[in-house]
C-alpha cells in the first residue's frame, strides 16, 4: 500500500530536518507519495497567499500532513500558519508524548507524560480589536462542543493505551464561565470512564507541581493557551523542543509537526537536529497503521542516541543532520527481525 502525504518543508532549518525524516521514513520500506508545498512567507512570494490553495487541496486529498517549523512574525505580519491549519481542518486535538531518550542528561529520568491540548478555541481564536486608542480586547471563546470533544479524545486515548489518570488543567477560580465550562464537560465525560482516575489542578499550581515532581502526572488535559505553555515546559524535562514530537488530529485529517523554531542562524549548515520531526513521523506512521515501521524507526533512533557519537552536536554527538539520518538508517538495517508474536504485542 502506498500512502499519500502532504509535505510542508517549512522555514529555516525546516527543509534540512524534513529531508532527514523523509529519508528515514522511506528506508522503512513503507511506500509514500509526497505532495510538497510551502506555507508562510516563502509561499507568499510564489503564490501571493500564506497558505496556498494548492496546499489546502492537497491536505483535503491526502488527509495526512508532515510539517517542518514555520516562522510567525511577532506583533505584526501574517497570522500563525500552524494555528490557521489547525482551525481550517478542525484538527482539534494536539497530542504530545513527553518521554526521555537514552544518553540525554536531564534532571528527570524516565518521564512518561501525555499532553492533550484543545487546538481550535480559547484565546487562540485570534478575535481581537481595539476598543479605543490604547485599549485592546482579546476574546476567549469556549464551546461545549469543543470542550466535550477534546475531553473524550483524552479519555478514549487513556482507555485504549491503559493510562490510569487524567488531570484537567484550568483557571476556573478566576475565569469561572469559560474554564468552568471546560471543567463541567471534562467531568461529564470522565463519568463514562470509571477505570480512569480524574483530577483537576489550577494551571499556575500545575507549573510548580510539574517542576517539583512531574512523576505525579500521567495525562494532562487542557485548553489551548495552557496547553501551549505547559507542553513547552514539559519538553524541557526530556531535553527541549528539539526532541519532542507533536500531532494535530481531527476527525478527517491529521498534521504531524516539529514544534521547535526555524533557527535561521544555522540553516543550510547541516548541523540541525532532526529528532523532533523524526519522532513526529513515528506518530504519523502509527496513525497510518504502519506500527511495525514505527517500531523499527523508534528502536533505531534510540540505539543511535544510546551510542551517542552519531547524534548531532547540540546533544553531544559528532554528526551532522544527514549523517544522523544515515546512522538511524544503518541501525534499522542491522536490527534483528521480529517474530509475528512480537509484532502483535507492539
Amino acid at each position: 500500500m502506498q500512502h499519500k502525504v502532504t509535505l510542508i518543508p517549512g522555514d529555516g532549518i525546516g527543509p534540512e530536518v524534513m529531508r532527514a525524516a523523509v529519508r528515514v521514513l522511506e528506508a522503512t520500506g513503507v511506500k509514500f507519495e509526497w505532495e510538497t508545498f510551502q506555507a508562510g512567507a516563502d509561499a507568499y512570494e510564489k503564490y501571493h497567499e500564506y497558505i496556498p490553495k494548492e496546499l489546502i487541496a492537497s491536505i483535503e486529498r491526502t488527509r495526512v500532513g508532515l510539517k517542518g517549523p514555520i516562522g510567525t512574525p511577532v506583533g505584526g505580519g501574517f497570522s500563525s500558519i500552524n494555528v490557521e491549519l489547525r482551525k481550517r481542518f478542525e484538527l482539534y486535538a494536539n497530542f504530545r508524548p513527553i518521554r526521555n531518550l537514552p544518553h540525554v542528561p536531564t534532571r528527570y529520568p524516565d518521564v512518561d507524560l501525555i499532553i492533550i491540548r484543545e487546538n481550535t478555541e480559547g484565546l487562540y481564536s485570534g478575535i481581537e480589536h481595539e476598543v479605543v486608542p490604547g485599549v485592546v480586547e482579546s476574546l476567549k471563546i469556549m464551546t461545549e462542543k469543543a470542550c466535550t470533544r477534546i475531553s473524550r479524545f483524552a479519555f478514549e486515548y487513556a482507555r485504549k493505551n491503559k493510562r490510569k489518570k487524567i488531570h484537567a488543567i484550568h483557571k476556573a477560580n478566576i475565569m469561572k464561565l469559560s474554564d468552568g465550562l471546560f471543567l463541567r464537560c471534562s467531568r461529564n465525560v470522565g463519568k463514562e470512564y470509571p477505570e480512569i482516575t480524574y483530577a483537576e489542578h489550577i494551571v499556575d499550581n500545575t507549573c510548580m507541581q510539574l517542576v517539583m515532581n512531574p512523576y505525579q502526572y500521567d495525562m494532562l488535559l487542557m485548553e489551548n493557551l495552557y496547553g501551549d505553555i505547559i507542553s513547552d515546559l514539559c519538553a524541557a524535562f526530556v531535553g527541549g523542543l528539539g526532541l519532542v514530537p507533536s500531532a494535530n488530529i481531527g476527525e478527517h485529517g491529521a498534521i504531524f509537526e516539529a514544534v521547535h523554531g526555524t533557527a535561521p542562524d544555522i540553516a543550510g549548515k547541516n548541523i540541525a537536529n532532526p529528532t523532533a520531526v523524526i519522532r513526529s513521523s513515528l506518530l504519523m506512521l502509527r496513525h497510518l497503521g504502519e506500527h511495525e515501521a514505527a517500531h523499527k524507526v523508534e528502536q533505531a533512533l534510540e540505539e543511535v542516541f544510546r551510542k551517542g557519537d552519531s547524534t548531532t552536536k547540540d546533544i553531544g554527538g559528532k554528526a551532522g543532520t544527514s549523517e544522523f539520518a544515515d546512522a538511524i538508517i544503518a541501525a534499522m538495517d542491522s536490527a534483528p527481525a521480529r517474530t509475528n508474536a512480537e509484532v502483535a504485542r507492539t
